[in-house]
């Protein structure tokens, strides 16, 4: 079985490139090497940071370089030139509509993943373009497999798309060892791009309500999601907070240096699907403290880290645990557990199979 990708980040992420950004991208990037080593034959269309018909192969994934002009006149090319049997998306977009009519026109079945809890929500999905919000239901609507990433999202779908929708997590490699909690350093990790769902305004109160534990921030500015100049504020804020070490937008290699040897990583959203910050630091045995998002219950049910709620409640909390570190190595062994049972890639390339074995039947 053949795949196809329309992504331009995913291969910045293969070749460890700096400028690799975005949790969907990396989801796309982790992803397609999994499917590569499962068996599947994987493509990835890339604009701009490969010349037009070259292709490279990166573990196993193979990119190819395709026009950045109009993307409709482009995107049809593409499919009709590499056949795919499946056309894989992730994230809210009003091209969906428009992709899957293509990938119809060329035999290909679509399977959309989603990146953001509102993308089960066409009405307030989109970010650009909003009012054009029918075209991106259209393409749910005529997709023949919709992925989500955690049941939260699946309750939340129409349910004339629940029949064909799956719940499929996202792929985590196991790092070989973890760094025992008694030796780590005693930080904690804030690693997000600096948008207003992220909430740096309350990653800036707590720091300042604790002045005695140390914070490393990763994370640049960026429109995306973002209002006004909030985030600009919160990132001076931080700038001028002696307890924080803010490094602002860090390539992808430091960002999991700073999640392995922190005591904890905390998350201040509003709003997410399910973090990839998440799953690499369970990976590392880094346990999350968050003050709502909390996918499925899975930190309270699996006591992966803590669930805090408001600012004061998370400052005292977050005290606590970092002075108890035998509580915090017992949360990292079950964490390392849980990306065993959950995200490795031969349990969600068995998962992502069946769907796409469903949708054939």
């Amino acid at each position: 079985m053949k795949i196809a990708f329309l992504n331009d980040v995913a291969y910045e992420y293969a070749i460890g490139s700096p400028k690799a950004v975005g949790g969907t991208e990396r989801d796309i990037w982790v992803l397609s090497r999994a499917l590569a080593v499962a068996g599947w034959e994987v493509v990835v269309g890339v604009c701009g940071a490969i010349a037009i018909g070259q292709r490279r192969m990166i573990d196993g994934v193979e990119y190819v370089g395709i026009n950045p002009g109009n993307p409709i006149v482009v995107w049809n090319r593409f499919l009709a030139s590499e056949r795919p049997d499946w056309l894989f998306w992730e994230g809210a977009s009003h091209w969906w509509g428009i992709l899957v009519e293509l990938a119809k026109r060329h035999a290909a079945r679509t399977v959309f993943h989603t990146a953001f809890d509102t993308d089960v929500s066409p009405r307030n999905a989109l970010v650009r373009r909003s009012s054009w919000w029918p075209l991106y239901a259209w393409g749910l609507e005529r997709s023949d497999r919709i992925l989500v990433q955690h049941g939260g999202q699946f309750d939340l779908l129409s349910s004339r798309w629940k029949s064909k929708s799956e719940v499929l997590p996202k792929v985590c490699q196991l790092p070989p060892a973890m760094i025992p909690h008694s030796a780590r350093s005693s930080y904690i990790a804030w690693v997000a791009m600096l948008r207003t769902p992220k909430r740096p305004d309350l990653l800036v109160e707590i720091a300042r309500k604790a002045p005695h534990l140390k914070f490393v921030v990763c994370g640049g500015l960026t429109a995306h999601r973002s209002q006004g100049d909030t985030t600009a504020r919160a990132a001076e804020s931080l700038k001028q907070l002696p307890n924080v070490d803010y490094r602002g937008r860090v390539d992808p290699e430091e960002a999991a240096g700073v999640i392995e040897n922190a005591a904890l990583l905390l998350c201040t959203s509003d709003q997410e699907g399910f973090p990839n910050t998440f799953v690499q630091a369970w990976s590392h045995g880094t346990p999350v403290v968050t003050l709502r998002v909390d996918p499925d219950n899975i930190i309270k049910e699996r006591r992966l880290g803590l669930v805090t709620g408001p600012v004061d409640a998370t400052v005292e909390r977050v005290q606590q645990l970092m002075f108890d570190t035998q509580e915090r190595q017992a949360m990292a062994i079950r964490a390392r557990q849980y990306i065993v049972d959950e995200h490795s890639a031969e349990v969600v390339v068995k998962k992502f199979d069946a769907a796409t074995r469903h949708s054939i039947q």
